[in-house]
């Protein structure tokens, strides 16, 4: 599935189906009531239009129904970075890491796993 474009609350049921499926309707009801504060017709709602969207599989399970995602989580987090760079950044990852530097929000922890994965790009020189 090319070109992902979730909204939050699809995000939400995904991340529910991703920890665990197939899940009935009934039990991403009880999670997403309790994670989310969602009402039991926000999920059906939900379940209905990612079904429609090709977002979700489902099959029968006895009297109801279960959900298996059907696009991976690393589809969906790939195209939502490259979303968000293209949006805010105009693509560009240096002007996103300099924008987070300045502002200090990375921790020490986070430079030294930049610099990991930096160096496994360049070949560990």
């Amino acid at each position: 599935m090319d070109n992902i474009k979730l909204t939050a609350s699809e995000w939400n049921v995904l991340n529910c189906l991703w920890e665990d499926s197939p899940r009935t309707v009934m039990q991403l009801v009880a999670e997403l009531e309790r994670s989310a504060g969602w009402a039991k017709s926000t999920t059906i709602t939900t379940l209905r239009r990612m079904e429609e969207k090709g977002l979700v599989l489902v099959e029968q399970a006895g009297r109801g129904k279960a959900y298996t995602p059907a696009v991976e989580r690393e589809q969906a987090v790939i195209a939502e970075t490259h979303s968000f760079l293209d949006r805010v950044y105009q693509g560009s990852v240096g002007l996103m890491m300099s924008a987070m530097a300045k502002r200090q929000e990375l921790s020490a922890v986070e430079v030294a796993q930049l610099r990991a994965i930096l160096d496994q790009i360049d070949g560990g020189d």
